[in-house]
């Protein structure tokens, strides 16, 4: 009797070793400061999941840039140091071009996912950096040029950029080189507010929500429309890891995944017109750009993106096999 009541006790806590132990964790960090609005989204998908997923799948969030440099991030889920990353596909562009499809696009991860176009990004992922590409969150933000000063427009209406000191970063440089013919100064998100608050910059582009987030308002007069370009943050995670993960918990996460890019649009669409009201009522004043500078000004923001797009996917030893299909699958030519 002894004997089966210990083998009983064996065999039980066993059991509960077991369930115990199929519950995978997932480390990760996200590309911006916690008080970002962005990096709120992301935390809501990692609640989701892990209300989703108790039991199967968790994701454990070891912190944002402080933890690991904003640029090094993909670096660091590409070679296993993290498991999970939230951060924008331009930061490592070099690596991977094809994310100017998303950069330029006027869709959002909603009809993209249906179209096959994230399954063609996920696949792109795979095969150059050993990713998965999860989903793409916060699409349909657009971005717009912000001003210190009062705007200069040329005699056509084109917006006059000579002596601005305007911020650039990898998202926009194409076009606000080749196109506005802009010396910009390239500044991590991190150092623009003091940048600022010291004159370094007088302008810069980002995007319709977060800049009351990050403070810039304080600086920052003007916003000129229209907007361009698309938000391009995504989650991506270590392919070997995701391997490696139960049928399960990749199913919850993917799940989790798809309905998030869904909430987000809604979500941050909201953000948007709430943050433009509160900036309008503050004093932010809004120029637009008409007629034919407006068209150029948008068509420059996309041929100059997919133009980059080409020539670096081009270096690659994939090539360009699969540039029409990215712009066929991100760009809808009927919405112009």
């Amino acid at each position: 009797m002894k004997h089966r009541v210990f083998a009983g006790l064996i065999a039980g806590s066993t059991l509960i070793g077991t369930v115990a132990a199929a519950q995978e964790t997932l480390t990760a960090v996200h590309a911006f400061p916690e008080t970002l609005i962005y990096t709120q989204s992301f935390l809501e998908f990692v609640d989701k999941v892990n209300a989703a997923g108790e039991g199967v799948v968790q994701i454990e969030v070891r912190g944002g840039p402080e933890a690991i440099g904003m640029f090094q991030q993909p670096d660091a889920v590409r070679d296993g140091i993290v498991d999970m990353v939230y951060t924008p596909g331009s930061f490592y562009g070099g690596s991977l071009p094809e994310k100017d499809a998303m950069v330029a696009s006027n869709l959002t991860a909603i009809e993209t996912r249906e179209n096959g176009g994230i399954a063609l990004i996920d696949q792109i992922h795979q095969e150059k950096m050993g990713l998965k590409y999860l989903g793409w969150f916060d699409s349909g933000v657009t971005y717009n040029l912000w001003m210190v000063n009062e705007p200069e427009l040329d005699a056509e209406g084109n917006l006059d950029v000579s002596g601005i000191k305007l911020r650039g970063n990898a998202v926009y440089n194409a076009f606000f080189t080749e196109y506005l013919g802009a010396q910009v100064i390239d500044l991590p998100t991190t150092d623009v507010y003091s940048a600022l608050e010291r004159g370094v910059v007088d302008a810069t582009g980002w995007t319709q929500i977060g800049l009351i987030d990050l403070k810039w308002n304080e600086f920052l007069n003007y916003r000129i429309e229209p907007s361009f370009f698309s938000t391009d943050l995504g989650v991506i995670v270590n392919l070997e890891r995701w391997n490696s993960l139960s049928p399960e918990a990749q199913q919850i996460l993917q799940d989790v995944a798809i309905q998030h890019e869904k909430d987000s649009v809604e979500a941050l669409r909201a953000k948007r017109d709430e943050d433009f009201a509160a900036l309008e009522e503050g004093g932010m004043q809004v120029i637009e750009l008409q007629g034919e500078a407006r068209a150029n000004y948008l068509a420059a923001a996309r041929e100059k993106t997919w133009e980059r797009m080409k020539g670096l996917m081009a270096e690659h030893e994939m090539g360009t096999a699969n540039y029409d299909t990215l712009i066929s699958l991100f760009y809808d030519t009927s919405a112009n």
